[in-house]
């Protein structure tokens, strides 16, 4: 016979899909914020600042609000993997997470720093880090779920 908790703790949302999802809305929060900060700047009242932003909104609302809802919803709601491990690895999980991230709080300081006037060749390298970064944690991400994609 299966008790109450055994079922209440089967169908608890996990932790590290809480937090992709927390995540994820505070980048849509700054996402948002960031669109009104470019409508005012791409007015004729201040021109010329909403270009080197333009790039860092994006990547803010694909990979830090989209990608990161995905992320851990697949976590969550994927096939289980094993009796043993239902979510695959924890900690490749984690590290998709903890390296997503650290990609894209890179990229967010690196590319409005890339304008015209700066020698590319000073923060370039902060950019190549930043998608190295986050193309490791496709990779984690990949890899952990994978396998949980089956018919049954």
């Amino acid at each position: 016979m299966v008790s109450y908790a055994a079922i209440a703790e089967k169908d608890l949302m996990p932790l590290l899909t809480r937090v992709y999802i927390r995540t994820a809305f505070l980048y849509l929060l700054v996402g948002m914020v960031l669109s009104v900060l470019l409508s005012l700047l791409s007015s004729r009242l201040v021109s010329g600042l909403a270009v080197p932003l333009t790039p860092t909104y994006l990547h803010i609302m694909i990979v830090g609000w989209i990608t990161q809802l995905i992320f851990g919803v697949v976590y969550w709601m994927f096939p289980r993997y094993s009796q043993d491990r239902p979510r695959g690895y924890d900690q490749l999980a984690w590290a998709s997470y903890i390296l997503l991230n650290l990609g894209l709080i890179l990229r967010i300081i690196a590319e409005p720093l890339i304008t015209p006037q700066t020698d590319v060749a000073e923060l370039g390298p902060l950019l190549v880090v930043s998608a190295a970064l986050q193309w490791l944690a496709g990779v984690a991400f990949v890899l952990n779920t994978w396998p949980r994609v089956k018919e049954r």
